[in-house]
This record gives structure tokens, sequence and C-alpha cells, in this order.
């Protein structure tokens, strides 16, 4: 836009026309319905800009020194912010280090803006944006990797200071306004951005438009993850002392073919190990741990051990079949540092513990090996579609699925 026109008009058509521009670029017409959700404003007490994840807000003072380039950045990095639901799926990483969670957030979104605009520079990362959280080494790594990065490197300095990688957040993130929202605000939401993604790709391919690879990350079909779990419980759990028509197989429904069921009066124990490295939150433990209770009802293990881990074994819970009410109640989560489940089949063999099967809830950023396991074992892999075990099955999952 020419100089004289920018400076003749407001902060808020400015900003509107910058939304207006995105909407009609190729690469991100599928953001139209995206950024048509929640509220958008111009704030004089806001110093830069920021979101709780559903609306925007963005201060005229800071906007008045981009130019359209990096005002569109900015609007973009708002909404990306949005499409992926970072203050809602990430607040453990929050509660963690809330300085290192914004700068993992920025550093994702920054990278892939800074990626999709090198050849038109649609959108840029300049001005005063160029003093905000960017570094090439964090290509093609989740949110959760960076986090752990930047950690790192902050434990390498004695604890002082922010990590490193270049620079810092330039706006702000509401994470405790975001989980003001109500649970069903919450799934409402997470809907309302799901159908609108969607419905955007289908606008961008009739129109021949798209090839925005971070939407495409965003439309990838998901596996039911429960139906799977339930799936592995209940096919290592059943034993098969005698057979049975009157709850037929389901490996083999599909294919029209009614063949019986094993039914056993002796399942043994099921041992859930979890990763406590503190890359896991509890709402994620929560639902996972609520889930397994609910398939237990129907499978009935004569006992569900709980083994928290990190560098070690760090906390062995033992529930009985008829203490398995209070599981999700009054299970204590131990630990927090280092990743290394190898811990976990080597403390059970010293300690005689020999289960049917064996369902790890991990992130998958392991130290060492992937351990030696003498039992069917699940993995259950959070945020880290680069992780597969070779050692049993392996289910990715998301958490803004849990």
């Amino acid at each position: 836009m020419n100089i004289l026109i920018q400076q003749s008009l407001t902060v808020e058509q400015r900003l509107h026309k910058a939304v207006s521009d995105i909407m009609m670029q190729d690469k991100y017409i599928a953001l139209a319905g995206l950024l048509a959700i929640g509220d958008r404003s111009v704030r004089d007490d806001i110093p830069t800009a920021c979101t709780n994840g559903r609306d925007e807000k963005y201060g005229r003072a800071f906007c008045e020194s981009l130019n359209d380039a990096e005002l569109r950045f900015l609007v973009l990095h708002e909404n990306y912010h949005k499409l992926a639901r970072h203050l809602h799926i990430y607040y453990h990483l929050y509660k963690i280090d809330p300085i290192l969670a914004n700068m993992a957030c920025d550093f994702w979104i920054n990278h892939k803006l800074v990626e999709e605009n090198k050849q038109d520079s649609f959108a840029t990362m300049t001005g005063e944006l160029s003093k905000g959280c960017y570094d090439d080494k964090y290509k093609n790594m989740s949110i959760v990797e960076i986090f752990n990065d930047l950690r790192e490197e902050q434990e390498g300095n004695g604890g002082q200071g922010q990590g490193q990688g270049g620079g810092e957040p330039f706006d702000t993130h509401e994470w405790e306004e975001a989980q003001g929202l109500s649970d069903e605000e919450q799934k409402e939401l997470a809907k309302d951005i799901d159908d609108v993604i969607r419905q955007g790709a289908l606008v961008a391919g009739k129109v021949g438009s798209g090839g925005n690879r971070t939407l495409e990350e965003f439309l990838e079909p998901q596996v039911d993850w429960r139906e799977v779990l339930r799936d592995f419980i209940t096919d290592t759990c059943a034993g098969g002392d005698f057979s049975t028509y009157n709850k037929p197989n389901r490996r083999y429904l599909h294919l029209d073919i009614i063949m019986p069921s094993g039914v056993s009066e002796k399942v043994e124990e099921l041992v859930l190990a979890v990763d406590t490295s503190g890359s896991i939150g509890q709402r994620e433990l929560t639902t996972f741990l609520s889930e397994v209770r609910s398939i237990c009802d129907t499978v009935k293990p004569s006992r569900v051990r709980i083994l928290y881990w990190d560098t070690q074994v760090c906390r062995d819970e033992a529930y009985e079949m008829d203490e398995l009410d209070r599981l999700v109640q009054s299970t204590k989560p131990s630990g927090g540092g280092g990743t290394m489940v190898e811990c976990v089949p080597q403390y059970m063999a010293e300690y005689g513990i020999k289960p049917q099967a064996t369902i790890v809830f991990t992130d998958g950023y392991l130290g060492g090996s992937w351990g030696s396991w003498t039992c069917p074992t699940l993995w259950v892999v959070l945020d880290n579609k680069s992780a597969t075990s070779k050692v049993g099955k392996t289910l990715h999952v998301k958490s803004e699925n849990l």
C-alpha cells in the first residue's frame, strides 16, 4: 500500500483490509472461516497483540508501527494460535513454565509463516516483528520438542534466563482467560474451528487454491483412539478358556463372518505405564485413565497397576477390581525428569510383575531404547508422529482429540 494511503487509514481500517487480503490470498483462502471466529478489536491498552484462543486484540500504537506485510503477518500469527488451539492444548506446558510455553508456541508459528511467505513476501516478519521468536533449527519440530529444547538450554544456564533461540514473543497469550471457557464452550470452539477449516479446504480445492502444509496437518483423518484402545485391551485380556457366540468376535464382523469370542474367567493384571517427564498434562492423563477404567468394566482384569516413570519407576499403584471406581480420583502422578522407558520392563522383571498386557502412555521423546517387553504392549504416543516403537503396537494421538 502507498505510504500516504496507509497513513490516511485508521488502524481499524488497516486491520480490516489485512484480513480481507488474507482471505483473498490463494494459500490462505481456507482460513476465511477461521478469521470470522471470535471478536477482533483495536485497543489502546494492549502493548502489541494478544489472543485467548478465540478473540484477538491488537495494540493501536504497535499496529501503527507496522507496514501492511508486517500487519498481515501479525494477523496470521494470532490466527495460527487459534487454528492450533495452543492455549487449550498446551496449558500444561504453561503451568510448567509460562515464558517457555509462550516462546515454544511462537517459534512454531513464526517458522511456518516465514516459510510460507518466502517466495512472495505477502506477510513478513520484519521491522518490529523481527525481534520475535525465530530459529531455523526448530523446522519440523513440535511445540513439545521446542519447549523441551528451550527448557534444556535454560537448565544448562543454571536455570537462569529464558532459554536460547532467537528473539522473544511479540504478542501475549491469555492462557488463564482461555481456561475460563467452560468445557462445553471449549468443545464448541474446537468443533467450529475444525468445521470452518474443512469447509475452507473444500472451497480452496474448488477454486484451484491450496497447498498450505500447515492447514493440511489439521485436516489429516484421525484414528478413533478410544476404539483402538478398547480393541487392544479386549483382544489381549480376553482369554480362551472357552468360546461363545453370545459375543461375536468383532475382528470378523466387517467380513460378515460370525465367529465366537474367547471368554476367560482368569483375566490377569493390566499395567499402565505413564510417562511423567512433564509433557503430558493432567487433562490428557485423566481422559486416558477414565477411558481405560470404562473398558475394564467389560474386561474385568484381576488388577490394574499404574507405574509412573521418568528415568526410573517413581510410583507404583495397584488397584484391585473392586477398587477401580476410585482409580481416576485417587491416583497421584510422580516424577518429572528424563524419559527412559526401559526402566519399566526392568522394574516389572525385578518385582515379578507379569501382566497380561501393558499400555505405555508417553510423548515418545525417549532418552534411550524402547525397552525389552515380554507381554503384548500398546504405545499410546501423544503429539509425536515421528515416534513409532519397534516393539508392540503404536497408536498416535493428538492432544486436541483427548
